[in-house]
Order: structure tokens, then sequence, then C-alpha cells
């Protein structure tokens, strides 16, 4: 059973008061988890610097990508009610994706394309469908970003994104690269296809409300207020745009806040990116998957399940297949499971870790992971775009770790 030394445990509040400091987070807030019971919490900073509101504990914060476990815990419920197999192809749950092109290698325009299979669940699940980002290198990403296509807050129903993206030829053949994409906001729509309920119905019944986390969805919780945080970048263009990402003069330029947001009012059910919610909240979820499928108020999964989910399902790591994507973790040592990475050689990560820690962040800097074998759990939060505007997720861990003794 592992043990905490006081004064390193100090040196996480210490940095994420640097951070704020140094002007690179507005502010920000640290749930460690042994064993279910607090070790710590830290929070500092503001919410809104305009408004000089103080991150608390209770901020309301855009944890975009990390929405993807949440997505996929929701498949894998309907998953173990025998509705399907992850080997069913898409084109079984949406017709647009029977007839599926996909990029020749070394295509120079988008109309240079080949027969391509439709892709499965798994491959979906797994970032190895063919699909992509509109912030990744590419003809598709391009596309894409030509046609918008980032599954926001205030773009239209859900159907209507997974329609026109299905217009387009994937970025490769199915199964033979990774790349990072919007293959989990399809899930989303295949979800609301096979349980008859909108993502945001059954997210809420059957994972929010048993666990607890009355404080997350895809928009702002009603009476949250200003409690909302505001959204910064250190980039002088779009907050968004990896790819031709530029520096501005100020760490902290305000992109999105409160009173003003499309997260107040929206409209796409991202199952990819969409969520807002508490620290608290997300940690519910957190600890739902260290304790393998055991929630609050019942258990949500099969603990075999939940095995299986944070399992590496690649034939090796994620640098081994290819990826000429932007993704949230190192791809070095660093597998895939069902929704989130899986550490399978921490030497090759260059982090200290554990085999089997599972992990995802989002744009807004946003990062979890849990380690079974330390029976921890840890959730950072902030808001600032892009993630790898710094490498606050490496150093936190390490300092976690550090202030872990046996």
């Amino acid at each position: 059973m592992a043990s905490f030394d006081p004064n390193r445990l100090n040196r996480i509040a210490d940095w994420v008061q640097r951070y704020v400091d140094q002007r690179k987070y507005a502010g920000s807030s640290v749930l460690v988890k042994h064993q279910g019971a607090e070790v710590i919490f830290h929070s500092c900073g503001q919410r809104s610097v305009e408004n000089a509101l103080p991150f608390q504990r209770d901020t309301v914060a855009r944890i975009y990508s990390m929405t993807k476990p949440i997505t996929t815990v929701a498949l894998m419920i309907l998953v173990e009610r025998g509705l399907f197999h992850l080997d069913a192809q898409l084109s079984d749950f949406i017709s647009e994706f029977g007839d599926m092109l996909a990029l020749i290698p070394g295509a120079e325009r988008l109309d240079q394309t080949e027969d391509a299979p439709s892709p499965t669940l798994h491959q979906l699940l797994t970032h190895t469908s063919g699909f992509s980002y509109p912030f990744n290198p590419g003809l598709l990403p391009n596309a894409m970003d030509e046609l918008d296509l980032i599954f926001g807050p205030d773009q239209g129903s859900l159907a209507d994104r997974v329609t026109t993206l299905s217009r387009l030829p994937l970025a490769f053949q199915p199964g033979s690269r990774w790349e990072y994409s919007v293959g989990i906001d399809v899930l989303g729509r295949v979800i609301e296809v096979v349980s008859g309920r909108s993502l945001d119905q059954f997210f809420r019944e059957e994972i929010f409300e048993p666990l607890g986390m009355q404080e997350t969805g895809f928009s702002v919780p009603a009476g949250a207020g200003d409690r909302f945080a505001s959204l910064y970048t250190p980039l002088a263009g779009d907050a968004m745009a990896l790819n031709s990402a530029e520096t501005g003069d100020e760490t902290l330029r305000l992109i999105d806040q409160a009173g003003d947001s499309p997260f107040e009012n929206t409209t796409t059910f991202s199952g990819g990116g969409g969520l807002v919610g508490t620290i608290d909240d997300y940690a519910r979820f957190a600890e739902m998957l260290r304790m393998r499928g055991q929630g609050k108020s019942g258990r949500l999964l099969s603990p075999k399940t939940v095995d299986y989910m944070l399992s590496n399902h690649l034939p090796g790591d994620i640098a081994s297949m290819g990826p000429q994507s932007f993704a949230e973790q190192p791809m070095e040592g660093t597998g895939f499971g069902l929704g989130g990475a899986v550490v399978i050689n921490p030497g090759r990560t260059r982090v200290p870790g554990s085999v089997g820690d599972f992990s995802w962040g989002g744009m807004a800097s946003t990062y979890f992971w849990i380690d079974r074998v330390n029976e921890l759990t840890t959730v950072f939060f902030t808001q600032l775009s892009p993630s790898s505007s710094y490498p606050a997720r490496a150093e936190l861990k390490a300092l976690v770790l550090g202030a872990t003794i046996e």
C-alpha cells in the first residue's frame, strides 16, 4: 500500500502556483486520491482574469477530449447488453458509411482514392479507423477544416455532422495506421441509433446519475452562472489550429467566457470533446474505472469489461503505427486501450509510471490518469488551449509519484 511524504505533496501545490505566477495558466486545480480517499486537493489562480474570479473546487471547465472515455463507457454498456459486438462495421448502424473510399498512399488530391471497407467499431474506438481531425496534417484534415468538421458545441445535430463526414474519404485503409480522430464522435451517433436516446440523455441516465455527476453535461449546468471558467490561449490565432500555431505576445488571451459561450446553449452532442463539468465529478468517473466498474450507487460495467478497456489494443505502442497526428500523450512506450492511453513501457514514455496506467487529456490542458498498481487517481483541471503549450502532464505525474513512498 502506498504512503505519502507530506513535504513532497506540498511540491504539487507549489507547482500549480508557479504555473499561475508565470501566467502560463490563469487558474488550475488538482485532485489526488489513494484508495478512494483524498490525498491532496489544491486550487489557485482565477477562473476569470477579467472579472477577478477565483479558480475553485466547484469551477465548471471544458474537458474536451476527456469526454472520450465517457463515450467509450457508454458504448461498452450497450456491448454488455448484447446489442452489438466491436467487430461490427459502422455501416451496420449508419448506412451512409456503406460505400467507403480511402486516400491512396501518397495521394496529393482528395479524389485519389481506392475502395475501403467500412471501419469497425473497434477501429473507431482505437483511432485506427482512417478518420482524422481538422487540426492534423494532411489532405483529409484540410478538407475537414474547410467544412469546419470539428464537432463544436454550436454546429447543429450530431446526425447532420456525421452525415457530412460520411461524404469524405478516409485518410488511410482502416486498421493500417493510428491517427487521432473524430471516430468517437461518430460512435456517439451509434449510441443514439442503438439506444433510441440522444447522447446527452443516455449519458445522464446511464452514467452521470448513477455516479452522482450532477454538474457534468454538454451544456453549462443550470445555475452555474459565472462558475464556468474562461478559456485562454497563448497563440495569436486560432487556439485549435495546431498546424499553423503562432505564438502571441499575450500568454493568456481570452477566447471564450461565461455569458457568451456556445457551451451555454449546446446543439451538438460531441462524444469526442463536448462535455463540461467539475473536477469532483470527473474524479467520480475516474474512480469508477479504477474500481473496475463499481460506482457510488451501483455497478456500471463488469470488472472484466473494464479490464478489457484498460488493456493495450494495438500491436505495439502508438509510435509503431506511423502516427502523423497530434496526440495528447507520449506515443513511445504508450499503447491505446478503449478511450484512452495505456502505459506498456514506462521507460519509453520518459515519465515515471506503472505498466497499465490509463490516462487521457483534453485540448484545454485538463488531464487524468489512474494507476491501479498504486491505487491512485489524479485529475487536473485548467483552461488553456492547446494542451501542447506546456509539459504540465509529465511534470504533474512525476510530482505525484515523487510524493509516493513505500
